[in-house]
């Protein structure tokens, strides 16, 4: 009987990362001065209708990640996660800090909206 050789690491399958991990990837990409909300990751993923599992995969972050999930708001520019930042004036400040210009309580989506899309188009 002949032996059985393992198969040589190029041969693998290549293994699809999870889906925080993709979450992750598209977070990390957002421009400094931009947001984008947890819909528009959710659609880019073939995932319309799921922002909340977006938000669920942000919150699993540890504190002290390098991801910016400040930059990640929901669809009307308010900051629906400002208690995983140390509240909503804190969170404020930070995006300020990264050019963040506000009408009232929301951000100005016209002028710092990110599209996650404009990923997909790059390739």
């Amino acid at each position: 009987m002949r032996p059985i050789r393992p198969m040589e690491k190029e041969k693998l399958p290549k293994k699809k990362p999870s889906f925080y991990a993709r979450v992750y990837e598209i977070v990390e990409q957002i421009p400094e001065g931009k947001v984008t909300t947890y819909g528009a990751i959710a659609e880019v993923l073939g995932m319309k209708g799921s922002s909340r599992m977006i938000g669920q995969a942000l919150s699993a972050l540890s504190e002290g990640s390098d991801v910016p999930a400040q930059r990640v708001i929901n669809r009307i520019g308010a900051l629906s996660a400002a208690h995983h930042f140390g509240g909503y004036d804190r969170l404020r400040g930070i995006l300020k800090r990264e050019g963040i210009t506000f009408k009232g309580e929301l951000v100005d989506m016209k002028k710092h909206f990110w599209d996650p899309k404009s990923i997909t188009n790059e390739a």
